[in-house]
């Protein structure tokens, strides 16, 4: 959530700031909301004020032996209008928290200008495109009956998975592989989460209240959706806490599940594993002082690249623009490993600095020395990286004209030696 006082100094210049998402603030409902509250809260005052001087004249009508009963009967009503004034204030002031928590992030200077992803800006590439002396094939016909849809649907219904027998283990060894190289080598604390976080979760790092509809709902009884990302529940460890500026930063890696409705996608996307509605990814998440957020931002794609080096997969960077860029990001790097049988570079970790739009949301905060008042943290994560993706572009990259896919030399102790995969068609 964006500061509330930067709105209340000029709400003018944080509509400008949005525009170049694309985004058209409404500052009518912004003026008349905070035009209620701001009478509201000095109606409330004055008649505190006023209730606070005829309770000290009612003490000292006691002392001087004094008729005190109209008095009394004053500030009794005084206490009434008070308790009306106070609910009208409540409701415009949840009313107005509401309109702020739709309100997107900030976009940093630095952020491209466009409406699409046409628009975001390549920053640089890694390793050769993979060309080949045969007519490559994609993923899903490179796995035949190891990628088993017709069971999936019968299971869950489109748009899930089932991988069998030697698609499933190098499944499980990217998994392996990717949390060993962000623990051991980039030292990042493994964490094991809950699949299920409440709306007080999912609020904080803004996929609520705005794209309710594209989380799955669990259950009425305790208000909880499935995770949409690792996000929601690792960035929620800090919330509501004060940590100290010694413990900065807090660096946190988890694999997990991810749910998502994914209802807008359509046509080529919705084919094999590219889009899903549950799929697995591993997630790095940093805390971090406000000094630093910038710096932790350029180490997170760096650890992301990390892994698509190891596994000898081309790739590019770029810089999402601002009508591609997420609600809660200040700013975006992508990277984009790419798949021969889309013919195209494909997204497997998007990379985020929400500076303290989430800790603002999630009071998460931080005490810059011991007795100072407590400041919010900033907040980044990236994926790191998104398993499917990367098992299309392991397959995809290096099959062969036999039908086979060679295992890149990194995932070879995570296979048991093997080499290659045959699959059956």
């Amino acid at each position: 959530m964006l500061d509330p006082r930067l709105f209340r100094q000029n709400p003018e210049a944080i509509a400008g700031a949005l525009s170049i998402r694309g985004y058209d603030l409404d500052l009518d409902t912004y003026r008349d909301l905070e035009k209620a509250r701001r009478d509201l809260q000095t109606e409330m005052e004055s008649l505190q004020h006023e209730r606070n001087i005829v309770s000290r004249e009612i003490g000292r009508a006691k002392r001087s032996g004094e008729e005190i009963e109209p008095l009394v009967s004053a500030v009794g009503d005084l206490g009434l209008r008070l308790e009306v004034i106070r609910t009208e204030f409540n409701k415009v002031h949840e009313e107005l928290q509401g309109y702020l928590l739709t309100i997107p992030n900030i976009p940093d200077d630095s952020v491209p200008v466009g409406e699409t992803d046409e628009d975001n800006r390549e920053l640089y590439r890694w390793g050769d495109v993979t060309e080949f002396s045969f007519e490559p094939k994609d993923h899903v016909d490179i796995a035949g009956d190891s990628l088993d849809f017709e069971a999936s649907v019968r299971i869950a219904g489109s748009r899930f998975s089932v991988l069998r027998g030697p698609l499933a283990r190098l499944h499980r060894g990217l998994i392996q592989l990717m949390l060993d190289i962000h623990t051991d080598e980039h030292g990042y604390e493994e964490l094991y989460v809950p699949y299920i976080a409440n709306r007080e979760s999912l609020t904080a790092t803004g996929q609520l209240p705005k794209f309710e509809d594209d989380v799955f709902f669990v259950s009425s009884e305790v208000d909880s959706f499935l995770i949409p990302t690792a996000e929601v529940p690792v960035t929620n460890m800090v919330r509501d806490q004060i940590l100290d500026a010694n413990d900065l930063p807090l660096k946190y890696v988890c694999h997990t599940p991810c749910f998502r409705r994914e209802s807008g996608s359509h046509g080529k996307d919705t084919r094999g594993l590219i889009r899903l509605h549950q799929f697995e990814k591993v997630e790095l998440v940093q805390v971090t002082h406000p000094d630093r957020s910038w710096v932790a931002l350029d180490e997170i794609v760096n650890h992301a690249e990390t892994v698509l080096k190891r596994l000898e997969l081309p790739f590019r960077a770029v810089s999402l623009c601002g009508g591609d860029l997420g609600f809660a990001s200040a700013k975006t790097i992508d990277l984009e490993v790419w798949l021969p049988g889309f013919d195209r570079y494909r997204e497997v970790s998007s990379c985020s600095n929400f500076l303290d739009f989430q800790a603002r949301r999630a009071q998460a905060r931080f005490r810059p020395a011991p007795q100072t008042r407590p400041e919010l943290v900033h907040t980044l994560n990236g994926s790191g990286l998104a398993i499917g993706r990367v098992l299309i572009a392991i397959m995809e990259n290096y099959q062969d004209s036999q039908g086979r896919v060679h295992i890149p030399d990194a995932l070879i102790p995570y296979m048991h030696g093997v080499q290659y995969l045959e699959f059956e068609s």
